[in-house]
């Protein structure tokens, strides 16, 4: 699978492990949660588990349906995660009762009218322990880590999505080719991987059509990517690192109303200014595609055979927030915190800043 960094320093060595002891994230809701309502919304603390393993749990404390637990977004098991479950509220004291084990604590209570839906997330906060950082590279992580809060980040998909060996897309594009109707989560959770492999490769384009105007003489990068001169002059002279082209379909920032670029001095201005920001096919029955010259860029990644998923845009780049850095010189220990968008990835934050793959290698027995 491509993929493009965007920025252009040299790779930073550092030790990365998703650990309950050393990967920390907390959502971040987003609206506040009243003090009454039929719903009560549990604020759990959870180490090495899953949100499906703990809605699970839930569930059998609880003995409701699993579909009547409500959750924002899923956390991985290798981590130590803060985020809110919602269940009826005539169910308080099962679930104060039973829940005993100490993988799990709730930290907080509220009510809410409405039970939470999927997707009701503003972001999350992330804090990280990396090892092995030496001092010089710890002064290079804080340098490009404040530039990338500045200047934004590419928002891949990270490694998590594809499964162990980074393949699983290619059972999801033979499960979206066949035409048949989605059979449980396992076989959308596939063709996601493939919709969002899709995203990836697209992405991974753009950044690398930015990064040939970026690092060239306008002439040059005009030959390398055969384009017409003219344009490249007029894409040139964007500041922003990732470049905008007619019919990109942008978004307001963190999130609202969707437009396609037909100004470019309106876009680049929103873009610069963390206002707006493109966005990327999720190829799917039901979702805009971009227009104009962004739609023949776009046309390579998408697949008029995937009508199983509706689909949706997702935002090209982001702007992570909220930086904050602690370092150990005795013990070469850098926590690194900082704040995302819902649905972007903190690995792939840090693989932008230390230019190499975090995931961890499997090994074949």
């Amino acid at each position: 699978m491509n993929k493009t960094y965007a920025y252009s320093h040299d790779p930073i060595k550092f030790n990365f492990a998703q650990t309950i002891e050393r990967f920390f994230v907390e959502e971040i809701p987003l609206f506040k949660y009243a003090d009454k309502g039929s719903n009560l919304i549990l604020k759990i603390k959870k180490s090495d588990m899953s949100t499906f393993k703990l809605i699970t749990v839930i569930a059998k404390a609880t003995q409701l349906e699993q579909r009547d637990i409500g959750y924002a977004g899923l956390k991985d098991k290798n981590a130590t995660t803060i985020q809110y479950i919602s269940i009826p509220k005539q169910y308080e004291r099962d679930v104060v009762k039973n829940l005993t084990t100490e993988k799990i604590e709730i930290l907080e209570k509220f009510y809410s009218k409405f039970p939470i839906k999927v997707g009701q997330l503003k972001g999350n906060k992330f804090s990280i322990v990396l090892h092995k950082v030496s001092k010089e590279a710890k002064a290079s992580i804080e340098k490009i880590a404040t530039e990338m809060i500045e200047k934004g980040i590419p928002n891949y998909y990270g490694y998590q999505r594809f499964g162990e060996d980074s393949r699983s897309y290619l059972q999801g594009k033979e499960i979206a080719h066949s035409g048949k109707k989605l059979k449980g989560a396992k076989e959308k959770l596939l063709v996601s991987a493939y919709q969002s492999y899709l995203y990836n490769e697209w992405l991974s384009e753009r950044i690398n059509i930015s990064k040939t105007i970026s690092k060239n003489k306008v002439e040059d990068a005009a030959k390398i990517l055969e384009y017409p001169l003219e344009l490249v002059k007029v894409l040139s002279k964007q500041k922003q690192f990732f470049k905008l082209f007619i019919g990109d379909d942008m978004q307001a920032y963190p999130f609202g109303k969707s437009y396609f670029v037909q100004n470019f001095d309106k876009a680049t201005n929103e873009f610069q200014g963390h206002k707006a920001s493109p966005t990327g096919l999720l190829v799917g029955s039901k979702v805009p595609r971009a227009m104009a010259d962004a739609k023949h860029l776009e046309l390579p990644y998408d697949d008029n055979e995937l009508y199983a998923l509706k689909g949706d845009r997702r935002f090209a780049w982001i702007f992570p927030e909220d930086l904050n850095l602690k370092y150990n010189e005795e013990s070469q220990e850098l926590t690194i915190d900082f704040y995302l968008p819902k649905g972007a990835y903190a690995t792939t934050f840090l693989e932008e800043i230390g230019k190499f793959s975090l995931k961890p290698k499997v090994v074949r027995r």
